[in-house]
């Protein structure tokens, strides 16, 4: 019988191992594929950023231009406290409305996922009204500006989005599948609060969901410029956020020398309007592709964990 066994074996474990090996093979050709396809633009943008303004005037955005520069790179860096300000604008704007808005869902959610919580059915109909049915940007901006007097200041540019109804779902549904209850069970025969059970027995174990959300909300806040555009006069310059100043460079070259006047140093009368939008990219996107591995492992568990109940 035992050898039987070994000749069965024997028999079928070179076809197994011949599809795993084909199947791993397709697979990983496919993945190569996808991976170059979403690499290669971002390549493009850095070779642009780093190519003459000549070339990619001769030849258009290539891979392989004909003459290498740093204009670009070197105009931004002469550019004085302008975008340098706007710099520290996106991370002050991001910081503060990522850590506030974690503050403000991560407990709303947990009040959510308790069976005990007497009003969590009203106050998620509450949360899905919005989140179905806009208001619209019309009465947004009039409630933002007339009743909140959020205008030309950083508040106008955190709060409008601060919470998210989808993050809170999000939330909600891991800490209702992936907490046990025995241990907030245990926690209050402990003798622990809600509080207490929230900041020392759930956030540490709801880790994962806890940092997936806060790299969506941090990204959210990196990328955005249109509150920018709403709630900030162009006398306010000092309030712009990067990716405010990149819409406006990238809009015309009328633009770009529209805001050299705030610009320090200022050499050429024409500056290298096609390679300067590249390099404005580049150092947008620098942050995020510096901190995304640090992430990587908690997006990728926050997104898993909590999918199936076990």
């Amino acid at each position: 019988m035992d050898r039987i066994n070994k000749v069965q074996n024997d028999y079928v474990r070179p076809e197994d191992s011949s599809f795993s090996n084909r199947t791993n093979a397709i697979v990983t050709a496919l993945f190569i594929v996808l991976s170059l396809i979403v690499f290669l633009p971002i390549l493009l943008v850095f070779i642009v950023s780093f190519s003459s303004e000549q070339s990619v005037t001769a030849v258009g955005y290539s891979f392989f231009p004909e003459a290498f520069s740093l204009d670009a790179y070197r105009y931004l860096f002469r550019s004085g406290t302008y975008l340098t300000r706007a710099f520290f604008n996106s991370l002050f704007i991001t910081a503060s409305g990522t850590v506030l808005g974690l503050l403000l869902m991560c407990p709303m959610a947990y009040a959510l996922s308790r069976k005990e919580f007497r009003y969590r059915r009203q106050l998620l109909v509450f949360l899905m009204i919005p989140m179905l049915f806009s208001g619209g940007l019309v009465s947004s901006y009039m409630v933002n500006t007339q009743i909140l007097h959020l205008k030309n200041d950083y508040l106008s540019l955190i709060l409008p989005g601060l919470c998210s109804t989808w993050y809170i779902l999000i939330l909600r549904n891991y800490f209702q599948t992936s907490v046990p209850n025995s241990l907030i069970e245990a926690a209050k025969l402990d003798g622990c609060r809600h509080l207490q059970i929230f900041g020392f027995v759930v956030l540490p174990v709801a880790k994962p969901v806890v940092m997936t959300v806060t790299v969506f909300q941090m990204f959210a806040y990196w990328n955005s410029w249109y509150p920018s555009l709403l709630y900030l006069d162009s006398n306010h310059t000092e309030l712009y956020p990067l990716q405010y100043v990149l819409v406006n460079m990238e809009r015309s070259i009328e633009a770009i020398t529209k805001d050299a006047q705030y610009m320090s140093g200022m050499q050429s009368a024409n500056p290298p309007a096609m390679t300067i939008r590249m390099a404005m990219v580049v150092i947008v996107i620098l942050p995020v592709m510096v901190l995304f591995p640090f992430f990587r492992r908690f997006l990728k568990t926050g997104m898993t964990v909590g999918a199936v109940k076990g």
